[in-house]
């Protein structure tokens, strides 16, 4: 990739000094939460939360979650207005669920910084696009309108940076560091990266006396990423019990490493299943915990393509609610993004092109889903973007075009 730093999408987000604000920035290890911080507020100190005092005045405090009695020495400083702005880094969403709700309710923005999106590779250390899927999503009633100042295929150097981004994304995920180090060392930093968060992160949470039950369910559950959750099924495969098995997957999902994607349940939801779908957040890690490496197969590429929409929607706070349509009766669609305006839907296939049977699950849900929803896609590893062969608002359209 590119010796450039990222840039990142969340940072116009984010306020300025100026304004009367604590602010959480949160993320899993290594998502580039200091590099950003820095970047963003160039001004303001960075200390470690543990030397933090009311005399340091504004400053970026790091792993925060390391020392609780911050939040209330910030929340009685903020109160006082002896203190107006500071930073609050961690990298476990226990910041949220006990200090941040119990202390600083009310006076702290949060925001989330996820693993490098296909926009931000894709800029090489520029201001990072607004990606087509976010386009479509803001604006989804004017679907065709959008899509026709798209031209089927790019040229040049803006369809060679998306394309290697893409398969950076594929091949080795986004965490930022990565972008640093040549290829021959990528895994290794994966494999070091994965230590680490069972040493560190996972510590921050809760106190396992014996790690090795823990990764055995987390690689288990990395190699049912993009499938079915069932706890009973993984409890078992892991040798745990269901409800430890429940405690092991709300760890990764505090720690950002794996989320649930709800099954749509909209009105007349009646006979569609009701468990969801679990997908790790970042493919280079899944990758090392499955040893699944080469082209991303089936629910690899598929977990891609979600992860991607989930990063973009929390990193931006779309208006979208995100989920994945199955009925008992066997027909499925991989992602629904539920807009004010109303459904998009996205078919996903792990290969170049895409075929008149890849839109035969969409023609059925729209028949179903009549004027909800709004327009459809086949999203694809490759290939240009085209109208599909159904009449109505139905394309195939490459990843990289969606996301880049």
């Amino acid at each position: 990739m590119t010796d450039l730093q990222a840039k990142r999408h969340l940072t116009s987000r984010l306020p300025s000094p100026d304004a009367r604000r604590l602010v959480l920035l949160t993320g899993a290890r290594q998502v580039g939460k200091t590099t950003l911080a820095r970047a963003k507020w160039p001004e303001l100190n960075l200390v470690p939360a543990r030397l933090w005092s009311r005399s340091v005045g504004p400053a970026i405090l790091d792993e925060a979650q390391k020392e609780p009695s911050i939040f209330e020495k910030l929340k009685l400083a903020f109160d006082d207005k002896s203190l107006s702005f500071s930073v609050l880094l961690g990298s476990a969403q226990v910041l949220l669920l006990q200090n941040v709700r119990e202390t600083l309710a009310g006076r702290v923005f949060i925001f989330e910084l996820w693993p490098l999106t296909l926009a931000e590779l894709a800029a090489r250390g520029g201001e990072p696009a607004e990606p087509l899927f976010v386009r479509l999503v803001r604006d989804a009633t004017s679907v065709a309108a959008i899509l026709a100042d798209e031209p089927p295929l790019l040229h040049g150097d803006d369809e060679a940076s998306r394309r290697e981004a893409a398969s950076h994304l594929e091949t080795w995920g986004g965490m930022p560091e990565l972008i640093h180090l040549p290829a021959s060392e990528r895994l290794d930093w994966l494999r070091s990266y994965h230590d680490t968060y069972l040493q560190r992160d996972l510590a921050d949470l809760v106190r396992l006396r014996d790690l090795e039950p823990f990764h055995r369910f987390q690689r288990l559950a990395a190699f049912r990423t993009g499938g079915l959750l069932s706890y009973a099924d993984l409890a078992r495969d892991a040798g745990t019990s269901p409800n430890t098995a429940r405690n092991y997957l709300e760890y990764l999902r505090l720690s950002y490493q794996a989320f649930l994607l709800p099954p749509w349940s909209g009105n007349g939801a009646a006979g569609l299943v009701k468990s969801p779908k679990i997908f790790w957040a970042d493919l280079g890690i899944a990758r090392t915990l499955t040893g699944i490496h080469g082209p991303a197969p089936g629910p690899l590429f598929e977990s891609l393509v979600v992860a991607e929409a989930q990063k973009l929607s929390r990193t931006l706070s779309l208006e979208a609610e995100l989920s994945f349509y199955r009925s008992r009766s066997g027909l499925e669609v991989d992602l629904l993004v539920d807009t004010p305006k109303g459904l998009l839907a996205f078919e996903i296939k792990a290969r170049e092109t895409s075929s008149s049977v890849d839109f035969r699950p969409l023609r059925l849900l729209a028949e179903r889903l009549g004027t909800k929803l709004l327009a459809s896609f086949v999203v694809t590893s490759g290939g240009s973007l085209t109208r599909g062969p159904a009449d109505g608002p139905f394309w195939s359209v490459p990843f990289h075009r969606l996301f880049g």
